[in-house]
């Protein structure tokens, strides 16, 4: 059992959902525990203004330039690196079955064209996935990482206002019913 006084108690551990870094799809819940029973999932947030106000939010974060400053980055990426990539392997193929002459020609020993070009495709595999991981690191997660911030900033601000909204009208309500009983 956990204790949750403390220095710290107020504050999000680990695998805690208000945590802005906590991933639930990579979590494991809903997933088997190792005894064939599914691992207890993190209750649904409560009330549809929960979920409203934070659709707000992810709309608003859609909606800004740093959001999109991040998607034109992945995007000026992605779309030319794939569209290298597939040109390069359909090449391959193409050259491969129209042109078995040239694909067999031999460059060194019993290593012809077709060898060297079919290792060539798993070269560019592997430094495409290194240029996209590296790319990612250095030009987008530091500013995904600020949005996501931002989100649970303001989502924890939403809480808070909502929780005192609360706590005055548990207020407003007892002085009525304080002032009711007295009129009595």
């Amino acid at each position: 059992m956990e204790k949750h006084d403390g220095r710290d108690a107020g504050q999000a551990r680990a695998g805690d959902p208000r945590d802005p870094w906590y991933d639930a799809l990579a979590s494991g819940w809903g997933e088997l525990d190792g005894t064939g029973a599914p691992a207890p999932s993190v209750p649904p947030q409560a009330g549809p203004e929960r979920s409203a106000s934070a659709a707000d939010i992810y709309l608003e974060v859609q909606r800004s330039a740093a959001f999109q400053e991040v998607r034109g980055r992945y995007r000026r990426f992605v779309f030319p690196g794939v569209a290298l990539f597939f040109t390069w392997y359909v090449a391959y193929v193409v050259t491969a079955t129209t042109a078995p002459g040239l694909m067999a020609r031999p460059v060194a020993g019993s290593v012809n064209v077709a060898m060297l070009a079919g290792l060539g495709q798993f070269l560019t595999t592997f430094l495409l996935t290194w240029a996209y991981a590296r790319h990612a690191r250095l030009r987008r997660d530091g500013a995904a990482l600020d949005l996501r911030w931002a989100v649970f900033e303001q989502k924890r601000e939403q809480d808070q206002q909502r929780e005192q909204d609360a706590k005055r009208e548990e207020s407003l309500r007892r002085e009525q019913e304080l002032a009711r009983g007295s009129e009595r």
